[in-house]
C-alpha cells in the first residue's frame, strides 16, 4: 500500500501585495527582481532574467521598515518557472535575520488583524 503526505508549508508565508526590490548576485552576473512573496527561509523572485537551478546567490532585500538594506549572505536558487525563481537562505547574519523574523511577524500580525475585521464586518 503506497502512502502518500500532503504538502503543508511549515512557515509563514508573506504574500505580499506590494512587492519589493531585491539585488542578487551570482559568480557572473548582477541583476535585480521583485520579491513576490516572503517566509524567513526564503523567497520567490520576479526577474527578467531567472537563473538556473542551483545557483549560488548573495542578495539585498529592500524592504520599507528600514532605509539600509537586508543582506542574505548565501542563497540558492531551488526552482525556475519562466521568468519566477524560488531561492532558499542559507545563510543570513544574525542582526539581518532578527529583522527579517520581525518584518514577516509584523505582516502576519496584519493579515490575521484584517481578516478579523473582514470577520467582524460581514456580520
Amino acid at each position: 500500500m503506497e502512502f502518500t503526505r500532503t504538502y503543508s508549508r511549515q512557515h509563514y508565508r508573506v504574500p505580499l501585495t506590494v512587492q519589493y526590490p531585491v539585488l542578487f548576485s551570482a559568480i557572473d552576473r548582477i541583476a535585480e527582481g521583485k520579491v513576490m512573496n516572503l517566509t524567513v527561509f526564503g523567497c520567490t523572485i520576479e526577474c527578467t532574467d531567472a537563473l538556473q537551478q542551483g545557483t549560488p546567490l548573495r542578495m539585498r532585500l529592500i524592504l520599507p521598515d528600514q532605509v539600509q538594506s537586508l543582506a542574505v549572505e548565501e542563497a540558492e536558487v531551488r526552482w525556475v518557472q519562466g521568468n519566477r525563481m524560488g531561492v532558499q537562505f542559507h545563510k543570513v547574519e544574525r542582526a539581518a535575520d532578527f529583522r527579517l523574523h520581525g518584518f514577516v511577524w509584523d505582516r502576519m500580525i496584519e493579515r490575521f488583524q484584517t481578516i478579523v475585521q473582514d470577520g467582524l464586518s460581514a456580520r
